[in-house]
């Protein structure tokens, strides 16, 4: 672990919104979300209101009723996120992405081409802004989970760098939701523990976080409240998974809902399967329900999968399963369905038809086959004509768009 403070987490603030107050002057200033039946962002103006990413459009405009709504510019977003991250990679070959407004640095190998760590980190927010007329966060410090924090405290359009001396002094003072894996579930069950600091999280005993959160999880926590992070910048990451999610607003937990929106996902997700030749064994689903509580059903499959179909099929399955054992919940607020287990190289084995109920979901069968084959028809058509080309008529015709598409390609981490 380094010993001075030598990471950088870049932040581009609002990033979203504050594209579209650059591409259109008149919105500077104002509450504006992206999006429509969900906001998809919000404006530091807006957020003020207590407007936020993945609320119903409805809920939005009640909390502020002067809310402006804009469509996106997606394009502009890849192309200035892009920007953004070239400026960073000027300064040091060490950079890894982790979206596509944000991104790690380790600069301990350039300081002498580029002054010391806190110059660097004033640069890159002087270019950015001048290049790109775009506001940025930066956090500098020993560790990744450090510099994420700081950079989260340096917002709006802030700078912060932490000491390695006064490290601790400095994280243990802040809310335990800043941590890296501590939500809105998480965040709950350590407030009825008495824990709504970091500093109240570090000294937690183990035996009691692991109770309430799980061997792992809990020993993660408590290492990271003491800042032990060993992590290093990884510049080039073979994806483990692959996945997508949809906010759907507040929807009756109902069949009609969640089938076409599992099957729009899983047409997202097998498409980029298919084409990096990675399919995958364990299918996961998450369920949040109105009450931003939150629900994850898994399953490991014999054999790698990546058809549309069978990925829509599992996925409704676990769903089911997990709407079965939360009974009492009647509202879901978004979907997300994930692929792990990716295989790096993988032949398609033949199996015999053996009458076996679970056949249309083997992909060496005859049927799993034919809906490989079926798909990857599918795929050569968007690749030449475009995605709106061609599509599952269920989900074309019975969803509405209330999250545009090409915002879930630019938030779906590529492979």
């Amino acid at each position: 672990m380094a010993t001075t403070a030598t990471i950088l987490h870049a932040d581009l603030d609002a990033f979203y919104a504050s594209v579209e107050q650059l591409l259109d002057p008149s919105l500077r200033g104002k509450p504006i979300a992206v999006g429509g039946g969900v906001v998809l962002a919000a404006s530091y103006e807006a957020k003020a209101f207590g407007v936020r990413g993945g609320m119903a459009g409805r809920q939005a405009c009640e909390l502020c009723p002067q809310l402006i709504f804009v469509g996106g510019h997606f394009r502009e977003y890849q192309r200035l996120g892009d920007a953004a991250i070239k400026v960073i990679g000027d300064f040091t070959p060490l950079v890894e992405r982790i979206s596509i407004d944000e991104a790690f640095a380790d600069v301990a190998g350039c300081t002498h081409l580029f002054g010391p760590p806190d110059e660097i980190a004033k640069a890159i927010r002087r270019r950015v802004r001048a290049e790109l007329g775009l506001p940025i966060s930066v956090g500098v410090a020993r560790t990744k989970h450090l510099a994420k924090i700081a950079s989260q405290v340096a917002k709006p359009d802030g700078l912060l760098i932490v000491d390695p001396e006064i490290e601790l002094e400095f994280l243990h003072r802040l809310p335990v939701e800043l941590m890296w894996g501590v939500g809105p579930v998480t965040k709950a069950r350590l407030a009825e523990m008495g824990v709504l600091t970091i500093g109240q999280l570090a000294k937690t005993p183990g035996w009691s976080l692991e109770r309430l959160l799980g061997p792992a999880a809990g020993e993660k926590l408590a290492a990271l409240a003491w800042n032990r992070d060993r992590r290093e910048i990884k510049v080039r990451r073979r994806a483990r998974s692959a996945g997508a999610q949809s906010a759907i607003g507040r929807k009756p937990a109902e069949e009609h809902v969640f089938r076409p929106t599992l099957l729009h996902l899983a047409d997202r997700i097998g498409s980029r399967l298919r084409a990096k030749s990675r399919p995958g064994r364990t299918v996961t689903v998450r369920v949040r329900f109105a009450n931003l509580k939150s629900v994850t059903r898994s399953m490991t499959l014999d054999a790698p999968i990546s058809a549309t179909v069978i990925l829509a099929e599992i996925a409704g399955d676990l769903v089911r399963a997990a709407l079965a054992e939360h009974p009492d919940e009647k509202t879901i607020s978004l979907l997300a369905i994930s692929v792990s287990h990716l295989e790096e190289h993988w032949d398609l084995e033949l199996e015999l038809p053996l009458g076996l109920q679970d056949e249309r979901r083997c992909p060496g069968t005859k049927i799993g086959m034919a809906r490989w084959a079926a798909d990857r028809a599918v795929d050569k058509i968007r690749d030449r004509f475009g995605w709106d080309a061609i599509g599952y008529g269920s989900v074309t015709l019975g969803t509405s768009r209330s999250v545009p598409d090409e915002f879930r390609e630019l938030a779906e981490k590529d492979l």
